[in-house]
């Protein structure tokens, strides 16, 4: 288990380096100047414009930039954004947030949509199944600003349940709702994850061989269906994890929480490329540690698996 873990986190420099690499090239090899975009329609002096772009490297040559961004990083100095603020500061107000109500998405996924998932599967061709389908494909279909305007209608105007908006320090409570809307497509795939995963392995051998061995229907189904179908949901969720991260955009948009995805939106705006590729860079590293430790987990969930030496 050492030698994998060695290989595998040295397979993570170079997908590092090459992720970075394309992540400052298409922002900052783009056309245009976005020292002069700072200003607007304002014309800057002469002086003002190449002080900033000393400060920010911008006159020297595009891989001595991307050399300068990669020291950065090696010393967790992400840079500082075009109005002066460390960038680090920037992810360490709204970084807290996105994970807040990611972790929320995802353990309202685990929760409900495995366990709808399970019992549709244990159920094939019931009514019950049938009706997680069509609910699935429903909200798989429906987009997801319409889903977060509907649960505002319902749930914080009509019902009064929560807040349509997220108030100062994003409390937890206020988080419950958006992580609710966030969680609606992805609820939709692990639920059809699931129920196809049970369906498969309950007609696998080991399985049959637990029920002719006299084994209870509680101890069959957590333990030899429930246990073995969980690896691709697992995988699933690992990869849905940085998604529901990076993609929160349109929900914290609307429910105006004041996180990772709109603060990336407002940067590509206002042209704050050091911030846009600093927090992307951040997405990328979270991205291949959830991997690796899902990858890792795989031992805990399969006895099975073996990783060669």
């Amino acid at each position: 288990m050492a030698g994998y873990i060695v290989r595998r986190v040295l397979q993570v420099i170079p997908v590092l380096l090459g992720t970075t690499f394309l992540i400052y090239f298409m922002v900052f090899a783009m056309p245009g100047d976005p020292i002069i975009a700072l200003f607007g329609e304002k014309t800057p002096p002469p002086a003002v414009v190449e002080q900033l772009r000393e400060r920010y490297h911008l006159d020297q040559p595009f891989i001595v930039q991307y050399l300068y961004f990669l020291g950065g990083i090696f010393r967790g100095d992400l840079g500082t954004s075009f109005s002066g603020q460390p960038v680090t500061e920037i992810l360490a107000q709204t970084f807290p947030v996105t994970l807040r109500l990611a972790a929320l998405s995802v353990f309202f996924l685990m929760v409900a949509g495995v366990s709808v998932g399970l019992v549709s599967g244990l159920r094939k061709g019931g009514i019950f199944d049938a009706s997680a389908l069509v609910v699935s494909l429903i909200l798989i279909s429906v987009p997801i600003f319409v889903v977060g305007f509907v649960a505002q209608l319902i749930f914080g105007i009509q019902l009064g349940w929560f807040r349509t908006t997220v108030g100062t320090g994003a409390p937890t409570q206020d988080l419950i709702l958006p992580a609710l809307v966030l969680a609606t497509g992805s609820f939709a795939m692990i639920v059809r994850l699931t129920r196809a995963s049970v369906i498969e392995t309950s007609g696998l051998d080991f399985v049959r061989t637990a029920a002719s061995k006299g084994l209870s229907r509680k101890r069959i189904v957590p333990v030899h269906i429930l246990r073995n179908s969980l690896i691709p949901v697992v995988t699933y969720l690992a990869v849905d994890f940085g998604t529901l991260m990076v993609g929160a955009v349109v929900t914290e948009g609307i429910f105006n929480v004041p996180g990772v995805g709109r603060t990336v939106y407002q940067a590509i705006i206002r042209g704050e490329n050091p911030t846009v590729v600093a927090f992307v860079t951040v997405m990328v590293l979270i991205y291949l540690v959830v991997n690796l430790l899902i990858d890792l987990f795989y031992a805990v969930l399969d006895p099975r698996i073996r990783y060669a030496k």
